[in-house]
């Protein structure tokens, strides 16, 4: 009879993830070891294999998890129901709030999933899709219209280039915390959003902003 896991099992994967985030986020994911992590860890590399059989599936479960918690972030804000302007102002705070504290697992989202196994990036990537979609679903509630010309998403990756950087600028120990930030990030972008449809723009296909 094979023998089930301990009642720690999962707690030590998490400390692993958390250690490995933290590593990939310093060093890079191809320039991290299993060695260094299990030092880390403070366990032996063979019993660092026990609980992840490589390298890559510890990358996935930190994007992974890491996309969950952002996606509990969304449904947490959506559930409050609240008007357009409060409900994308909610959206950017609590993720500036999440960024301040879980800056280890943005950077290695940011600039490790590329080294996923393909189905396993494509199952990320999906997720992001989904975070994408509902800060897109905001900056229209927000201003209608923005849909029609394709330019909901657009202003949503503008938005995100706004907020996904911080970490390369924002400093913990500055005179603005992320919470500061974030209602200065909402004003540019609603008085931004307010006055887009009064720009001229070439017109947009949906095949180029897919």
């Amino acid at each position: 009879m094979a023998r089930g896991k301990s009642p720690t099992f999962e707690v030590q994967r998490g400390v692993i993830l958390q250690e490995a985030a933290q590593l990939f986020a310093d060093k890079g994911f191809h320039n991290a070891s299993m060695a260094e992590l299990a030092k880390a860890c403070g366990v032996s590399k063979p019993l660092l294999y026990h609980y992840y059989k490589d390298k890559e599936n510890i990358l996935f479960d930190i994007a992974d998890s890491y996309m969950d918690q952002l996606l509990a972030i969304v449904a947490g804000v959506e559930s409050q129901d609240l008007e357009a302007e409060p409900h994308l102002s909610g959206l950017v705070t609590r993720f500036m709030e999440e960024y301040e504290h879980s800056q280890s697992q943005h950077v290695v989202l940011v600039q490790d999933v590329k080294f996923l196994q393909t189905a396993q990036e494509e199952y990320v990537v999906g997720k992001q899709r989904k975070v994408v979609a509902a800060f897109a679903d905001a900056i229209e509630r927000v201003e209608p219209g923005l849909r029609s010309r394709n330019l909901d998403k657009p202003v949503a990756m503008i938005l995100f280039g706004m907020i996904n950087w911080t970490f390369t600028w924002l400093r913990s120990d500055g005179h603005y915390t992320y919470g500061d930030m974030a209602p200065v990030v909402t004003a540019i972008l609603l008085n931004g959003v307010k006055g887009l449809l009064k720009t001229e723009m070439r017109p947009a296909t949906a095949v180029e902003n897919e």
